[in-house]
C-alpha cells in the first residue's frame, strides 16, 4: 500500500488551517489546540516546515509561525517532500540503477519512473489553498460517490 505517513497528513492539515487566515501568526500551542494534536509533535512538524522553506518562524511578542508564501503556491508535492523526504515509488526510482541489483535485466523501472511522475504531478497539481476548501458536490471526484458508499457497505 502506498502511503503518506501520519506527520504528512498533520502537516497538511495544519498548513490547511493556517491558509485559511493568511497573513496571521501562529503558535505551535494554538495550532495543537485547534487540531487535538500532540503539542511535541506539532513542534516538530513545524521545524520541518521552516527548515523546507514552507513556513516563517518569527521572535518575539508577535512571534509564531506563518506561511512562507501564498497557500495556492505551496504544493502537496512539496509538504510531502519536506516531511517524507523526496517521492519515489520504488527503491530504483530514488537510487537509480545502483539501488538495484537486477537493474541491468530490467526493463520495468523505466516505466515505474513515468508513473512516479505521473503521481508526482498529481501532487503537484494540489495546492494546500486546494485542500483547505471542501470540494463541490460537482467535483468530478464526487460523482456517483453516494453509490460507492451504498455498494460498499452492502
Amino acid at each position: 500500500m502506498i502511503r503518506i505517513n501520519r506527520e504528512t497528513d498533520y502537516a497538511t492539515a495544519i498548513l490547511g488551517l493556517m491558509a485559511g487566515r493568511p497573513g496571521e501568526r501562529f503558535s505551535a500551542a494554538w495550532l495543537a489546540e485547534q487540531r487535538g494534536l500532540p503539542p511535541a509533535m506539532v513542534s516538530k512538524i513545524l521545524k520541518q516546515l521552516v527548515r523546507c522553506q514552507l513556513l516563517g518562524s518569527h521572535r518575539g511578542a508577535k512571534g509564531g509561525y506563518s506561511l512562507a508564501r501564498p497557500a495556492e503556491s505551496i504544493s502537496i508535492a512539496q509538504v510531502v517532500r519536506a516531511i517524507e523526504g523526496p517521492i519515489a515509488l520504488t527503491d530504483c526510482i530514488e537510487g537509480g540503477g545502483q539501488a538495484c541489483q537486477y537493474s541491468p535485466y530490467c526493463a520495468i523501472s523505466s516505466n515505474w519512473s513515468r508513473i512516479n511522475d505521473a503521481f508526482y504531478q498529481a501532487l503537484e497539481g494540489v495546492s494546500i489553498k486546494d485542500m483547505s476548501e471542501p470540494l463541490s458536490p460537482e467535483h468530478p471526484s464526487l460523482r456517483g460517490i453516494d453509490i460507492r458508499i451504498k455498494s460498499a457497505v452492502s
